[in-house]
């Protein structure tokens, strides 16, 4: 695998880093990360401080661990250059990647433009888990050595029985009670009547398959009741015994019937396996869509698919003080501690996190309800707005998780076309679908709506995202460093973004002339009447389409300024992935990569494609969904149009890099939590929003890069206040508070300010 970033270490000099940087926290590894803050979505990559220099005890003296040539101190002819080499060596990272693939993946994290991804998009070896990930995956058919019952009864535990545990062990009651009347079910009214005990209180206690040792002892003994608890013997639980002596078959025994020739077996399928299919089916649902209760979802799978399937008489149920007695051939089917694990956040599905998984199904219940009840008999504007909106989350994950497989799994001009097409997509998809929308309806209001969800990404991006991150991060780890020189990189970038997508607003109010309607004195005269005195008008605005101004002046500017940021989008490329990557500085630890040669990945680069035309396909149909039911919400009077396109529209798609985000933060990897705010904000500026502008060239929707006073000046100040914070180069939770404050702030404003004219 051939990276970039790696070429021009090997031609850089290092100098040694001033004794007060002796340590960086940044890039040291927490022992916790890989056990407590995996993703939703995995372990992600580790940073270690092995390449910086300690200092060195005498000038002569290099440390060991120091892997460059350190300079003596009285060759730093200035501070500066003392701090240029600290800022070098601080930007170097070393990357522990579990196989190339990986490696690849995390190395696009720190490149400029490639969308910030924790989940891992290979399959990573089951053994080299940690046990509580292990534990997660466990098929609950494990016996576990246990102190006592008392270690049992958990919070959980207790919620389960008055969750699933009463009603699902009543149903078996019932069943039993059934089977027992139609006397040839009497073995399974028997089980269904353990089971019922069993599924009331299921800790501690475990169902095996009896194997034929115990069953040829049975046999000979045909009056005695086969009875389980009294075998005493030392042999292991999930083992055999250790001799097993062959027992003659008795004369006058006759084999067992093969259970597919019992009429009980017919009678147990028409009347006892149906309704307790059924309850274990909603049992599935309901405690697979809590998530941290999936394991009482894996407990009424595996009974449904396989053991209420056995015959009755190969089934057992025993509790743990029984089973230290037990000597006999079993094999154990289930075995549950319990109910409820927290960790079950990290819990994946082919790659894909559970909640995503668990969210997914809202995707196909906003496109059935939103395109086949028009008329609202079933369910509301509100009710389908808020179930598009909320369908667009997993989808936003699913685009995520394609973009980083193919990237990962190509070379970087693969992987720069895709995240530059399909980074913003789910952005573009409701812009582009608002806008024809307005057009058709003659509905200005959607047009102000995508001018607000764009500054509401900016306000989003800039503020409350590292805000957040370094709030989370900052109270797990007291302070964290993040590389201020690729940071003041993309600063600088968002400045000159931010700058040149509001350069035709400011040139508008400087050149424009401001026309008012409704204007009347003090007196109540109208704006004809000689009278004089303070005048009161209404519905001010810039007059731009009368004149020469607009079509002259501000159209051109816009088309000049949206070719420009494009461009300068490409420097920033150029600079960060190939004149400068050493300011970014990428090492793979070749120990790791090489211990896994073959990964096996998730998804493969088609059908990563095939995902993302499926999820772009969709997202637009749910954007559809959300412009056509917004209009309810945005006639009510209490809520200003604003505030709903800076909240809703703008965050919800950004779920995903919220959480990507703050799992980096609690990994001590601020770094790239501040880069996923930083790429999403100038991604906005600098194709999204110029996308829209040559859209609107080749189909005139009425889209004008004109934005209002409180977008304006927000979306400067919010610029403002980030870099300043950005300054040291050090992140703690005071400096995050204050950007989710100002944050908070600015959503105050949009929420106490009127809606836009003529809306």
């Amino acid at each position: 695998m051939s990276l970039s970033s790696t070429q021009s270490s090997s031609t850089s000099s290092r100098r040694r880093r001033p004794p007060e940087h002796t340590q960086d926290p940044s890039w040291e590894h927490d022992p916790q990360a890989d056990y407590n803050h995996e993703p939703i979505l995995d372990r992600g990559e580790r940073l270690n401080s092995a390449d910086t220099c300690s200092p060195p005890t005498h000038q002569s003296i290099c440390p060991t661990l120091c892997t460059t040539k350190c300079i003596p101190t009285h060759t730093c002819s200035s501070h500066n250059a003392c701090d240029d080499s600290w800022e070098e060596i601080q930007s170097k990272r070393t990357i522990r990647a579990e196989n190339e693939v990986e490696a690849n993946k995390v190395v696009n994290n720190y490149r400029f433009g490639f969308r910030k991804w924790k989940s891992h998009v290979t399959e990573r070896p089951f053994e080299d888990r940690s046990e509580v990930v292990k534990e997660l995956y466990s098929e609950l058919n494990v016996i576990k050595p246990h102190s006592g019952p008392g270690h049992l009864i958990t919070c959980g535990n207790v919620a389960y029985v008055f969750l699933f545990g009463w009603w699902v062990s009543l149903v078996y009651f019932l069943v039993s009670i059934l089977m027992l009347i139609t006397i040839t079910g009497v073995p399974y009214g028997k089980l269904c009547w353990k089971l019922s005990c069993y599924f009331l209180w299921p800790f501690g206690k475990s169902i095996h398959e009896i194997g034929n040792t115990l069953r040829r002892c049975c046999e000979q003994a045909p009056d005695c009741e086969c009875n389980i608890d009294g075998v005493d013997d030392n042999s292991p639980v999930l083992l055999p015994s250790p001799t097993e002596v062959p027992i003659e078959e008795l004369p006058r025994r006759p084999a067992h019937t093969p259970f597919w020739h019992r009429l009980s077996t017919y009678m147990w399928l028409l009347l006892g396996y149906p309704p307790l299919v059924v309850i274990h089916s909603l049992a599935c649902f309901f405690s697979w869509i809590l998530v941290f209760t999936i394991p009482v979802s894996k407990m009424n799978a595996r009974t449904m698919a396989v053991i209420l399937l056995l015959p009755p008489e190969d089934v057992s149920v025993s509790s743990c003080s029984q089973r230290k007695h037990q000597g006999y051939e079993t094999r154990a089917l289930l075995c549950c501690y319990h109910a409820v694990n927290w960790y079950y956040y990290k819990y994946t599905v082919d790659g894909i996190n559970v909640f995503a998984v668990n969210l997914l199904p809202l995707v196909i219940v906003a496109i059935v309800i939103g395109y086949i009840d028009r008329e609202n008999h079933y369910a509301s504007s509100d009710v389908k707005f808020a179930i598009a909106t909320g369908s667009i989350i997993p989808l936003s994950y699913y685009i995520g998780m394609g973009i980083a497989s193919i990237s990962a799994q190509s070379n970087f001009a693969v992987g720069a076309v895709v995240n530059a097409t399909f980074g913003s997509i789910t952005e573009l998809t409701f812009y582009i679908t608002a806008l024809i929308r307005g057009h058709h309806a003659a509905n200005p209001c959607l047009q102000e709506i995508v001018k607000a969800a764009l500054t509401g990404t900016l306000l989003g991006c800039i503020l409350f995202i590292p805000g957040i991150c370094m709030i989370i991060g900052g109270l797990r780890h007291s302070e964290q460093r993040f590389n201020s020189r690729s940071t003041g990189v993309s600063s600088a970038l968002l400045f000159i973004s931010v700058g040149g997508v509001f350069a035709p607003t400011l040139f508008s109010k400087a050149y424009g002339n401001l026309v008012c309607e409704a204007c009347t004195n003090s007196t109540g005269g109208n704006s004809t009447s000689n009278s004089s005195g303070p005048f009161v008008c209404h519905n001010c605005h810039y007059d731009l389409n009368n004149g020469t101004l607009f079509h002259s002046h501000v159209e051109p500017l816009v088309y000049t300024v949206s070719t420009l940021l494009p461009v300068a989008y490409i420097i920033g490329l150029i600079f960060t992935l190939k004149t400068h990557s050493h300011i970014y500085n990428i090492h793979v630890e070749e120990g790791q990569v090489t211990g896994h040669h073959g990964a096996v990945v998730h998804w493969s680069r088609w059908r990563s494609l095939v995902i993302l035309i499926m999820a772009t396909v969709l997202t637009s149909a749910c954007a559809d969904l959300v412009t056509e039911h917004i209009q309810p919400i945005l006639n009510q009077p209490s809520i200003s149009q604003y505030f709903i396109g800076v909240t809703v529209l703008a965050m919800v798609p950004e779920i995903p890099e919220i959480v990507n985000g703050i799992q980096f933060a609690l990994q001590n990897n601020i770094s790239l939590s501040l880069e996923v705010g930083g790429c999403i904000a100038v991604q906005v500026c600098m194709l999204q929003i110029p996308i829209l502008v040559l859209f609107n060239a080749f189909y005139d929707v009425g889209f004008v890069l004109l934005f209002s006073d409180l977008h304006l000046w927000a979306s400067i100040f919010s610029v403002i206040v980030v870099n300043y914070i950005f300054m040291d180069g050090k992140s703690d939770y005071f400096q995050g508070t204050a950007l989710v404050v100002v944050y908070l702030i600015l959503l105050a404003l949009y929420f106490f300010a009127p809606s836009p004219a003529g809306c």
